[in-house]
């Protein structure tokens, strides 16, 4: 009966609609205002964002036309030396002087270009083929480097050329002078054997050196040039190192790949 009066009471009271509704704290709401900005930020930028990613190669500074090995088309002992190392030769000049069994003969140099090492010494007995000298193809002491990287196969289809490349240069100081900058002229299409890598720069060392992975794909990367630097081109710093950059240094470049938006990679 108590259950039924209390029943009969509530029926009979007049309904408490002029009483406020709270459906949230300021805090809650606050929390929540958050939230749908956050959600909107996030999908925005899934849309239209965009992440880069890197692909680091190894590689050497060299003249944009390489260089090449000069080997002895005779076989005798060699008599005089007529160039230096650093010397800047014409087509067919002299190089070295060799005395055979026909008399003397004189070595020269297929192409012109700057002598980059003389293997072969006076006195010294040479064997026909025997590799005498290395030169670099350049027509001026002055013309300008060129970074060679060497990129993985599987890799070379996704470096666009245009692509910004930051070189870290072995003999500068990363942490005092920053990295080299420049830009990826031209990509290879076709993998490079340790012959074809060796003929172009001039030392089957270095051929050995990047074909350990594989035969790889040649990136030709064009250095940034300024005139506020010592060595004539442009860095991270504001001035970079105090000296030139030497042919033959190695390098490892860091080219910035395409840019991905966030949601092609749910969406393939």
């Amino acid at each position: 009966m108590q259950f039924r009066h209390k029943a009969l009471s509530k029926l009979q009271s007049p309904e408490e609609l002029d009483l406020p509704v709270r459906f949230a704290r300021p805090q809650g709401r606050l929390v929540l205002a958050v939230t749908v900005v956050v959600m909107v930020a996030a999908a925005s930028w899934a849309f239209t964002g965009s992440v880069s990613s890197r692909l680091s190669a190894p590689g050497i500074l060299s003249p944009a036309e390489g260089g090449y090995l000069l080997q002895s088309p005779y076989a005798g002992q060699v008599t005089a030396v007529h160039a230096k190392e650093g010397q800047l030769l014409a087509p067919g000049a002299p190089l070295l002087r060799v005395s055979t069994e026909q008399g003397e003969r004189t070595v020269r140099a297929v192409a012109g270009g700057r002598v980059t090492a003389l293997v072969a010494r006076v006195g010294a007995v040479v064997t026909t083929g025997a590799d005498v000298a290395t030169l670099e193809r350049v027509e001026n002491p002055d013309d300008p480097l060129v970074a060679v990287l060497y990129v993985p196969a599987a890799s070379g289809a996704a470096v666009p050329v245009g692509a910004p490349v930051d070189l870290t240069v072995q003999s500068v100081p990363q942490q005092r002078y920053g990295v080299l900058r420049g830009r990826v002229k031209d990509v290879g299409r076709t993998p490079q054997t340790a012959a074809q890598i060796g003929g172009f720069l001039g030392d089957g060392r270095l051929a050995a050196r990047f074909t350990r992975q594989g035969d790889p794909v040649q990136v030709l990367v064009q250095l940034d040039r300024t005139p506020r630097t010592r060595s004539g081109y442009r860095w991270s710093s504001a001035e970079g190192p105090p000296y030139a950059l030497d042919s033959t240094t190695p390098v490892t470049g860091a080219v910035l790949l395409s840019a991905q938006h966030p949601v092609d990679w749910l969406l393939p």
